[in-house]
């Protein structure tokens, strides 16, 4: 069994840094990188420490026995929000998609919809127009997709996407990060 490997899945997933680990243990950012290549064996104590902070029991991060993990995720699965203000119905397609690196959801901008504006991340975003017409404004420049475009871009900048259509617009979503 490889630790270091589980260690530093584990800490990826929780969203962490090995230096934001290391704080949260007591440890040191360089002997955090050897625990997760393997190059050093941390003691039970250390251990425990360390999983407790990435959230998982030693039985868990011992368990080698695969685990039933769900693939096919149906209509009962998913939840929804609707913003009325705004003209917009945003529906997460998986239940634990904020808890992904990918975040997939389908949004419904009803005409002179917009969805919320977000600041600069390090979120990467793809949008696929399912039906309709959108405008995307990142930063200071203008982008327009229709049915059947695909739109990708980092989102280092300001950015908003509007319905630029006379009817409903219809598209998929996907980010990373917690960019929703």
């Amino acid at each position: 069994m490889q630790i270091g490997s589980k260690i530093k899945a584990l800490r990826l997933k929780k969203g962490l840094t090995q230096e934001e680990l290391g704080e949260r243990t007591d440890l040191t950012k360089g002997y955090i990188s050897q625990l997760e290549r393997d190059l050093n064996s941390p003691s039970i104590e250390t251990l425990f420490s360390i999983l407790e902070v990435l959230g998982t029991t030693p039985k868990d991060f011992f368990d080698d026995s695969l685990s039933e993990q769900k693939v096919v995720y149906d209509i009962n699965d998913q939840t929804s929000f609707v913003d009325e203000d705004k003209g917009y119905k945003i529906q997460w397609l998986i239940p634990t998609s904020n808890e992904k690196e990918m975040e997939p959801v389908l949004i419904t901008l009803q005409k002179n919809g917009e969805y919320k504006q977000f600041e600069p991340s390090l979120a990467e975003t793809f949008i696929y127009v399912i039906k309709g017409r959108i405008r995307v404004v990142l930063d200071n420049h203008e982008y327009i997709a229709c049915e059947g475009n695909a739109i990708y871009y980092e989102a280092s900048a300001n950015h908003q996407i509007f319905n630029a259509n006379n009817g409903k617009t219809e598209l998929l979503l996907v980010a990373t990060e917690s960019y929703l």
